[in-house]
C-alpha cells in the first residue's frame, strides 16, 4: 500500500505551496512546522525568511495566509507574535487521515527512505556464568531496537556476542577431564535451572581446586594453550560448556519473552581465526605499535591518572589477545562479510571508553569509513529503591531469573485481584504477560543513558507511567466492542469532533513519525512515552465521549468506535515493537 501522509506532512505541503505562491523570491522555503500547545500546529519559518528577504515578518505572514485558498484541511490560521503561524486543522481532515491509517496494515508507519543493514550486538551473557540484573538492559533495549528498526524497513542482523572464550575455560575443562561425569544428566530434557545448577557447582568446585592446588593450576594453564591451539578433545569439552550454557540462556530469554536463535549467537570464539590477521594488519599499517612487548594503539586524548597515555591493548606481551582484538575482528566481519551500514552495540555505559578506542582504531585501519556508522547505545545502571546498584540483602548481585519470577508473581496477584471471569490458567498467562511487560517497560520508558530504580510495586501499578496502565487501556477498548450491540467502527469525516476526540485523533496521527524518530535516534523511550500519552488521552476520551451508554446518535457511536479501534491497534502495534504483550482481557 502507498504510504499514508500524516496531517503534519499535508499541512507542511499546503504551507510550502502558499509560501511559493505569495513569496516567489523566497524559493522553496521551509515553513518549519511543529506541533504546538497553542494550536494544532505552529509554523516558525517566516521569521528566518524575513531576515533573508529583509522584510517585516508579520507582513510576510499576512501575505502567506492570504494566499491560502479555502480548503478542507486548514480551518484557521492565526498570525501570532512576531510572525508565527498558529494553525488549526479541520475535524474532517483529522478523521480522513485516521481512516487512511486504519486502512493500512502498518497504521501509516512509512518505510525508511534510507533503509540499509544494521548489525545489533546485544544480550551478551557469559558461558558457564549465571545471568544477573546487569544483563537485563542490553537484552531488553536491544530486542526493542531490533523490532523498531525491522518495522521501518531496515535489514537487521542480530549478534549475541557471548563470552565463550578465555583463561577460565582452561580451569573448567581440566576439572571436567578429571571429573568426567560432572555435567552428566539422568535422562530427559534438561531445564535451564538444572543446567545452571550443574555449571555453578562445577565452577565452584574447579575454582576451589585451582586456588589450592598449584599442580592443577599448571595443568589448567596448559589446557588454555590446548584450547587456543584447537586440540580436539579440549574443544569438544569446551563445546559441552557452551551447549549447557545455551540451555540456560534460552530458558532465561524465554522468560523474558524474547526469541534467541542459534545462528545469531556468535561469541568471542567466532572470531578466533581472524585474530592473527587483525593484529598483523594493524601493525603493518602502523595503526598499532609494540610497547613493552604488547601490541598497542595510542590516542592523544586518552591518558591515565598519571598523565601517561593509556593504550588500547590488542595483543598482550605474553601473546594472548585482549578484548580489543576480538571486537576489531568482529567489526571487520560485520562490515566486510555482512555488508553492514550500521553497527549498533547495546553495551553498558561503563565500557564507553573501550568502544571509543575500538571505533577510532577501526577508522584508522580503514575498516570503518564514511559509509558505515558505529554506535554504542550506552545504557545506565539498574538501581535499587535506595538509589544504589541493585543488590540482594546479602549484598550479592540479583539473579535475573529471581527478579523475573518475582515480577510475574506480583503481576499475577494484581491480575487475580482485578479478574472477574478469568480461569486460573488465564490468570497465570496474563500474570506472565503483565509481569514481564512491567519489567521491560520500566527499562524502556527511561532514556537508555540514564540509571533507573527497579521498584516492582510501581512497575505493576495500574496508575502512572507503567505498562500495566497501557495494557489496561487496551483491554478496556476491547471490552467496549463486547458491549457495542452490533455497532461497527465506521469513520464519519462529516461529524464535528468533541475536544477529547480531537486530542486523541491528533495524537494517533503522530504514530508514524514517533516510530521513525525512535528508529533514527535509537531511542525506544520515545515510543514508550508516546504510548503512555496515547493511553492517557484515551482515558479522557473514554470518560467524556460515551460510545454505548448513554447512547449517542448511531453515526457518532460508529465514529467513536472507529477512533477507539484505531487506538487499540496502535497500542497493540506500539507495545509489540517494545516486545510487550497486550492482552485483550485483564
Amino acid at each position: 500500500m502507498a504510504s499514508v501522509p500524516s496531517l503534519a506532512s499535508t499541512v507542511q505541503q499546503r504551507l510550502a505551496d502558499a509560501l511559493s505562491a505569495s513569496l516567489p523570491e523566497a524559493g522553496s522555503a521551509d515553513p518549519m512546522l511543529r506541533r504546538s500547545d497553542r494550536a494544532d500546529f505552529q509554523a516558525n519559518g517566516i521569521l528566518a525568511l524575513a531576515k533573508k528577504l529583509k522584510g517585516n515578518p508579520r507582513e510576510l505572514a499576512d501575505k502567506v495566509v492570504a494566499a491560502i485558498a479555502d480548503n478542507d484541511v486548514l480551518k484557521e490560521i492565526e498570525v501570532s507574535g512576531p510572525g508565527f503561524l498558529n494553525i488549526t486543522v479541520t475535524d474532517e481532515a483529522i478523521v480522513r487521515t485516521l481512516a487512511a491509517r486504519a486502512a493500512d496494515d502498518r497504521l501509516g508507519v512509512p518505510h525508511s527512505a534510507n533503509a540499509g543493514t544494521t548489525v545489533i550486538d546485544y544480550a551478551q551473557p557469559n558461558v558457564a556464568k549465571e545471568m544477573h540484573v546487569g544483563h537485563l538492559r542490553s537484552a531488553v533495549i536491544g530486542a526493542a531496537m531490533v523490532e523498531i528498526l525491522e518495522f521501518t524497513g531496515e535489514t537487521v542482523i542480530r549478534r549475541h556476542h557471548i563470552g565463550d572464550w578465555g583463561t577460565q575455560f582452561g580451569m573448567l575443562i581440566q576439572y571436567l577431564i578429571e571429573h568426567p561425569h560432572e555435567l552428566d544428566h539422568q535422562g530427559g530434557e534438561v531445564s535451564g535451572e538444572e543446567a545452571m545448577s550443574s555449571l555453578n557447582r562445577l565452577y565452584k568446585a574447579s575454582r576451589a581446586v585451582f586456588d589450592s592446588d598449584e599442580e592443577f593450576k599448571a595443568r589448567s594453564r596448559d589446557r588454555v594453550v590446548a584450547l587456543q591451539s584447537g586440540d580436539e578433545e579440549t574443544l569438544a569439552l569446551w563445546q559441552k560448556f557452551v551447549d549447557e550454557s545455551k540451555i540456560y540462556f534460552y530458558s532465561v530469554f524465554s522468560k523474558l519473552d524474547m526469541e534467541i536463535n542459534d545462528p545469531d549467537v556468535v561469541g568471542e570464539s567466532g572470531y578466533n581465526d581472524m585474530l592473527d590477521e587483525t593484529c598483523r594488519l594493524l601493525e603493518e599499517s602502523g595503526v598499532a605499535v609494540r610497547s613493552e612487548g604488547a601490541l598497542c594503539v595510542f590516542f592523544d586524548d586518552v591518558k591515565g591518572p598519571d598523565g601517561n597515555p593509556t593504550p588500547l591493548i590488542v595483543k598482550k606481551s605474553n601473546g594472548g589477545y585482549g578484548y580489543a582484538a576480538t571486537d576489531l575482528s568482529a567489526i571487520r566481519d560485520r562490515v566486510q562479510n555482512l555488508a553492514a551500514d550500521t553497527l549498533l552495540y547495546v553495551v553498558d555505559a561503563r565500557q564507553s571508553l573501550h568502544f571509543k578506542m575500538v571505533f577510532e582504531t577501526a577508522r584508522r585501519a580503514g575498516w570503518l569509513n564514511d559509509k558505515v556508522d558505529a554506535v554504542q547505545l550506552a545504557f545506565g545502571t539498574v538501581l535499587g529503591k535506595d538509589g544504589k546498584p541493585f543488590k540482594t540483602r546479602e549484598g550479592e548481585t540479583v539473579r535475573l531469573v529471581d527478579l523475573l519470577d518475582e515480577a510475574v508473581d506480583r503481576a499475577t496477584a494484581v491480575v487475580r485481584e482485578k479478574a472477574k471471569d478469568l480461569t486460573e490458567e488465564e490468570i497465570a498467562e496474563r500474570g506472565a504477560q503483565v509481569g514481564i511487560g512491567a519489567v521491560k517497560y520500566a527499562d524502556l520508558s527511561t532514556s537508555a543513558s540514564r540509571d533507573y530504580k527497579f521498584d516492582l510495586d510501581q512497575m505493576v501499578s495500574l496508575n502512572g507511567d507503567t505498562s500495566v496502565y497501557i495494557q489496561y487501556a487496551h483491554a478496556r477498548i476491547k471490552s467496549i466492542f463486547g458491549k457495542a450491540g452490533g455497532i461497527e467502527p465506521v469513520a464519519h469525516p462529516e461529524l464535528e469532533l468533541a475536544p477529547a476526540e480531537r486530542a486523541l485523533g491528533l495524537h494517533l496521527d503522530r504514530f508514524g513519525e514517533t516510530v521513525a524518530e525512535a528508529a533514527a535516534s535509537f531511542e525506544p523511550h520515545k515510543l514508550a512515552a508516546y504510548l503512555y500519552q496515547l493511553s492517557s488521552l484515551f482515558t479522557t476520551f473514554y470518560d467524556q465521549c460515551p460510545v454505548v451508554k448513554p447512547a449517542p446518535p448511531r453515526e457518532v457511536a460508529e465514529n467513536r468506535l472507529f477512533i477507539a479501534d484505531l487506538t487499540a491497534r496502535t497500542l497493540h502495534q506500539g507495545m509489540a515493537l517494545l516486545g510487550i504483550r497486550t492482552p485483550e482481557r485483564l
